[in-house]
């Protein structure tokens, strides 16, 4: 069975769960090779043989931590030409799919980018993407080359699959742009405690309707009783309510989570355009006439702040 590449997601050896992901969507197309970079690397090969990969190619060198994605590139490539896969795989990521447009121009293959499911097909594997603001649903695959394909998080349930997990050294030659943008200072991000926004299994949204900064803690309320991240429309973002870094949308981050609960929310294409490909999504508006319940799976017209506690209140209840 052919190979395919998945690049591997991972902070000091402990791997996130996009890339979990990408190795149960691997199995459908061949036998997932891993490729961890940086520091801990070596570290991620047990629980990366654990959910499928049969191999793990590693690699640590300060390029890849002290300069901006170039390097991890270089590796990829070079994994590339080592392995001849079938396709390569990476997290749709910010950076994620960067590294693979730049790998797409290098190896002269076709990019297919925030992809929600992947299949084996007759020409090459089969991706399904949600576009024009997730309006429409689309299968597609790559004609020419290698198919780099970057997959939203949570588009697939983690699955375990035990496999060899052999670790590898992977020989990486940086090319002379590798150290062409130098990272000279980093500011850990302060913890909230919930989790990611984009791989979090709930998430609880506010939008113009919560009216101020300091009402977003009502929406707060109701996500930390989730156990669920904090998200933000570009009306809340752009009126310095809540921080850019939750806001979803078209120009934010896209989301898929299991549930996702809109407050307040209008429901303007920008905002549908991330966080449309929802599994389950609850609006809570006092405009009946709002565009957000033309896409729901249960609507509530109310006033969110007679609404969300009461909500609140009642998990609370139920968790005991």
């Amino acid at each position: 069975m052919a190979e395919v590449l998945v690049y591997v997601d991972h902070v000091d050896g402990a791997v996130r769960k996009p890339t979990l992901e990408l190795l149960t969507l691997a199995r459908r197309i061949g036998e997932p090779v891993a490729v961890a970079l940086g520091a801990g690397a070596a570290d991620t090969a047990a629980q990366l043989a654990e959910h499928g990969a049969v191999r793990v190619l590693t690699a640590d060198a300060p390029e890849f931590a002290e300069y901006l994605v170039v390097p991890k590139v270089d590796a990829l490539q070079a994994a590339h030409e080592a392995v001849s896969p079938a396709a390569v795989l990476v997290p749709s990521s910010a950076e994620g799919k960067e590294i693979a447009a730049r790998l797409a121009v290098r190896i002269g293959s076709g990019i297919i980018t925030d992809a929600v499911d992947l299949e084996a097909g007759d020409e090459g594997p089969v991706a399904t993407q949600s576009v024009f603001a997730a309006s429409f649903t689309t299968k597609s695959r790559v004609s020419k080359g290698t198919p780099v394909i970057t997959v939203k998080p949570n588009s697939a349930a983690v699955e375990a699959a035990p496999a060899a997990g052999a670790v590898e050294a992977l020989s990486v030659s940086f090319s002379e742009k590798a150290t062409g943008t130098r990272i000279v200072s980093r500011t850990p991000r302060e913890s909230t405690g919930r989790p990611e926004l984009t791989e979090a299994a709930i998430v609880v949204s506010g939008g113009r309707g919560v009216n101020g900064a300091e009402n977003f803690a009502v929406i707060e309320a109701l996500a930390d009783s989730l156990g669920a991240a904090v998200g933000a429309s570009r009306a809340a973002v752009d009126a310095g309510w809540y921080p850019h870094t939750n806001q979803v949308g078209q120009t934010g981050k896209s989301v898929s989570p299991q549930l996702y609960i809109a407050s307040g929310i209008s429901g303007a294409i920008q905002h549908r355009a991330g966080m449309q490909t929802s599994k389950t999504i609850v609006a809570i508006n006092k405009d009946a006439e709002a565009p957000i319940f033309e896409l729901v799976d249960y609507g509530v017209v109310g006033d969110l702040f007679d609404v969300v506690p009461q909500l609140t209140e009642e998990v609370k209840t139920r968790k005991g």
